[in-house]
């Protein structure tokens, strides 16, 4: 088990580091106004959707083995406000949630994969947690790219591979020697 813990640790760790840089990637194509756009009012602006990631990552992650991961601090219903003031301060906060994420799972050894930890009072696995961080963040990234998407339209810089160009894509990996595994390839 201490191999595939090690494996799930590593593989955990750089698709977290994937998702934020799809993020970043994102936010370097949108001005202060654009990040409040929001199609209407049920929908939510790229600057809504990190404040949401951002609390969430906040009370997930803070104290991770030790507390339960849905703070008394925290106020959910609030994170559906937008309240950022500019980019700058959406991406320190952004970058905030971040750090705090790594400096609870950096340390995170074999051992601890199996450790229980809780969410909302419920017994999760380290690994089932992670994993479920790593799906609902990747959830939510991938709304923020599509709001993106929607706001720049045709001056929209694609993230991945872009409509069109698998082919070219294919043939350049293709082309090159087998390598050791990276996920940071596109999906």
């Amino acid at each position: 088990m201490s191999l595939i813990a090690e494996n799930y640790l590593e593989s955990t760790r750089k698709q977290f580091t994937y998702y934020k840089s799809l993020g970043d990637k994102t936010f370097a194509q949108l001005s202060d106004e654009e990040i409040h756009w929001q199609q209407n009012d049920d929908s939510n602006s790229v600057a809504i959707i990190v404040k949401h990631i951002v609390g969430n990552m906040l009370s997930r992650w803070t104290n991770f083995l030790t507390e339960d991961g849905e703070k008394e601090w925290r106020h959910r219903d609030t994170e559906f406000e937008d309240t950022y003031t500019s980019k700058a301060e959406m991406i320190t906060a952004w970058e905030k949630g971040w750090r705090c994420l790594f400096a609870a799972i950096d340390p995170l050894e074999a051992k601890d994969v199996s450790r229980i930890i809780y969410i909302r009072n419920q017994g999760h696995t380290v690994m089932e947690a992670m994993t479920r961080q790593l799906s609902h963040y990747a959830y939510h990234i991938g709304q923020l790219v599509y709001v993106g998407k929607l706001i720049r339209g045709n001056e929209w810089t694609s993230l991945s591979i872009p409509k069109g160009k698998s082919s070219t894509y294919n043939t350049d990996k293709f082309s090159k020697e087998k390598g050791k595994r990276h996920f940071t390839d596109d999906l």
